[in-house]
């Protein structure tokens, strides 16, 4: 029981360095932060529902898995063919492509979520 707990904290570690590459080397990881921040704070500020929360925590860890996949299949492709290639290039632009798609989607949700306590609230305020 030992051994495999030891295992799975070394898992953890390995996934955490894997997290700190990306934060490292990749800016838009820093910007996925600050939206996700800011985010969280509206929510917390608009006290959202227990599934809304659910919703806007999943669709968040949707955008930081693609981001995380991407920075993983970029840096293989770096590493197994550096030199400049077509089919290199499509496959980078495709990885990205599908952050871009999560992300749009992200502030769709975020929109559709926070959007009408926001603007109850803005409302409220001018009132």
């Amino acid at each position: 029981m030992i051994s495999f707990l030891k295992s799975r904290w070394k898992s953890i570690q390995c996934a955490l360095q894997g997290i700190g590459y990306s934060l490292r080397t990749q800016p838009n990881t820093w910007v996925h932060a600050g939206i996700s921040a800011a985010v969280i704070a509206m929510g917390v500020w608009l006290t959202i529902t227990p599934l809304e929360w659910a919703v806007l925590l999943l669709t968040m860890a949707v955008v930081w898995a693609a981001e995380f996949f991407n920075t993983a299949l970029e840096t293989l492709l770096d590493l197994l063919h550096p030199q400049p290639h077509p089919l290199v290039r499509i496959t980078k632009d495709v990885s990205a492509a599908a952050v871009l798609v999560t992300a749009i989607f992200s502030v769709l949700i975020g929109l559709l979520i926070l959007g009408p306590p926001l603007w109850a609230r803005v409302w409220d305020f001018f009132r």
